[in-house]
């Protein structure tokens, strides 16, 4: 076990998101990019290591045939590569990919890979944001959530599926305590000084089920589109434990996380985020 403290007597774990520059069609060096990322999470102790969005392919594509010559099945190069590094750095690993599925359908996807290098659940992007509409075909199946030995209960969803609250309230009702969101998030104007509209919803996600978000964005710009850098990992209280301001580079955030403290949805002695719900007036 890599981790070396614990709370209450629960050990912690260290949860990586790695902020990523990727490029379309930069298979390769997207795939070497990754590596290396798992490789310097796992060398910093990290037991979970979340990748971005469309990992594999990079995501503004010219065209249909492009996001489909770039997409690949599960038992593909990108996968076989992700797993083989997740068993042998021994963590688990959620990232996202452009996806061939068997009914030869693209899919903008999720993978959850064990310590083991098991693939243990595939999420398809429910709530596709722009343009993706027009190169995937969306998900209708509800974000997993997996038991990792020793570490917790990891959900996964992507990027626009974090700013519905039904869909984050249906994986915080799975009893998911880390919710992994690989993202790309397009850098939109702001005021000065504010945090991105992305990093708050992402934040009140957290808050609003008492469990753990950790969102990992892509770094620089690709094809016009530049990418906010708004990684962040946030505690079941809301608050961010890393990635506390945004960085338009490449970055591998870090944070010391008590898993175990998001199965605790109590606010005081008298209120529970879960307890106090009133579905029927809904």
């Amino acid at each position: 076990m890599n981790d070396s403290t614990e709370r209450d007597g629960r050990p912690m774990t260290t949860v990586a998101c790695a902020q990523l520059a990727l490029g379309v069609g930069d298979v390769a060096e997207n795939l070497a990019a990754a590596e290396e990322a798992i490789e310097a999470a796992a060398r910093a102790g990290a037991r979970v290591v979340v990748l971005p969005e469309l990992a594999n392919s990079g995501y503004v594509f010219d065209s249909v045939a492009e996001a489909r010559a770039l997409a690949e099945p599960l038992d593909g190069p990108t996968v076989t590569a992700w797993s083989a590094a997740a068993r042998r750095h021994g963590v688990t690993l959620v990232a996202g990919l452009a996806e061939l599925d068997t009914d030869d359908r693209v899919r903008n996807s999720a993978v959850v890979i064990d310590p083991a290098g098991e693939l243990r659940a595939v999420y398809r992007k429910a709530h596709l944001f722009g343009t993706e509409k027009d190169f995937f075909v969306p998900g209708d199946e509800a974000p997993p959530t997996v038991d990792i030995d020793g570490v917790g209960r990891i959900g996964v969803m992507v990027c626009y599926d974090l700013e519905f609250p039904e869909w984050v309230r249906r994986a915080a009702l799975a009893g998911t305590e880390l919710l992994c969101a690989p993202v790309n998030w397009p850098l939109f104007p702001r005021p000065e000084g504010e945090r991105p509209a992305e990093v708050t919803k992402a934040q009140a996600a957290a808050a609003g089920n008492r469990m753990y978000v950790a969102v990992a964005d892509r770094a620089g710009d690709e094809r016009g589109v530049v990418w906010t850098g708004g990684s962040v990992i946030v505690d079941p209280d809301g608050f961010p434990v890393a990635g506390r301001v945004p960085t338009a580079g490449s970055a591998l955030l870090l944070a010391s996380c008590d898993l175990g403290a998001a199965r605790d949805k109590s606010l005081g002695a008298h209120n529970d985020v879960f307890a106090d719900r009133r579905p029927e007036l809904y």
